[in-house]
């Protein structure tokens, strides 16, 4: 279990250059950069490895310093994704970007293959977009990550068709997204009637099961009565 940074299916975007120093300068630009691994700290949103690329932004002047260098823990809400935008997308709240913060240093890097080609929708401030599908973090080894009515996975996804916001980065849990595919399933509109369960479910949870040792050891070696042939 990976502590603290994980490699991700890496992913080129463009990055709010005003991260880059301090916020104090750089307002509305923006580098070109791979977002190559991702940093999970508890009480704070997902944070990126970054190679910066060189390439230079439409309409500014040419990049030459920046290619090559590393960033480490750049947030989430820096990020833009590399797609065609007719213009840059406005910032995002954290609280929009990633509802729930990371919940341990220790976590998980996957791509839910099956769920890969198929549009997302995410909700944000109560409203459903289009995303696009990037790989998914869980999270373990804290009391909130391995609380069944407190777990969260983060799944990273690219607003596609979210008006001002279209093109940012987002890492939503499983009760703020929708998967779509209409060849496997039709997708229901509304709330879920779901709630969270607050059940551990293990074997020796049956009392009747544990105070019974005929039925604990039943197994192959048990074979009272069977014929020795």
């Amino acid at each position: 279990m990976p502590y603290l940074q994980s490699n991700i299916p890496h992913f080129k975007c463009w990055v709010r250059k005003e991260f880059t120093h301090n916020h104090t300068a750089y307002h509305g630009e923006f580098l070109h950069a791979m977002a190559i691994a991702v940093t999970t700290m508890p009480c704070r949103c997902l944070s990126f490895q970054l190679i910066f690329t060189g390439i230079e932004a439409d309409g500014e002047e040419e990049d030459t310093v920046h290619g090559g260098a590393m960033w480490a823990r750049m947030p989430i809400t820096a990020l833009v994704a590399d797609i065609p935008l007719e213009e840059w997308p406005q910032p995002m709240a954290v609280h929009d970007a990633q509802p729930w913060d990371c919940s341990s240093h220790y976590h998980s890097v996957y791509v839910l293959d099956r769920a890969t080609p198929c549009p997302w929708m995410a909700k944000i401030a109560g409203e459903m977009y289009p995303a696009k599908y990037l790989f998914t973090v869980d999270y373990t080894e804290s009391e909130i990550a391995d609380d069944p009515a407190q777990h969260k996975q983060s799944h990273v996804l690219q607003l596609l068709d979210a008006g001002e916001w279209t093109g940012n980065i987002v890492a939503l849990p499983n009760n703020r997204v929708r998967v779509t595919h209409p060849a496997w399933f039709e997708t229901g509109t509304g709330a879920p009637d779901f709630r969270p369960s607050a059940h551990i479910h293990y074997s020796k949870s049956d009392l009747d099961y544990v105070l019974d040792v005929n039925r604990i050891f039943d197994n192959l070696y048990n074979d009272e009565g069977a014929d020795d042939g």
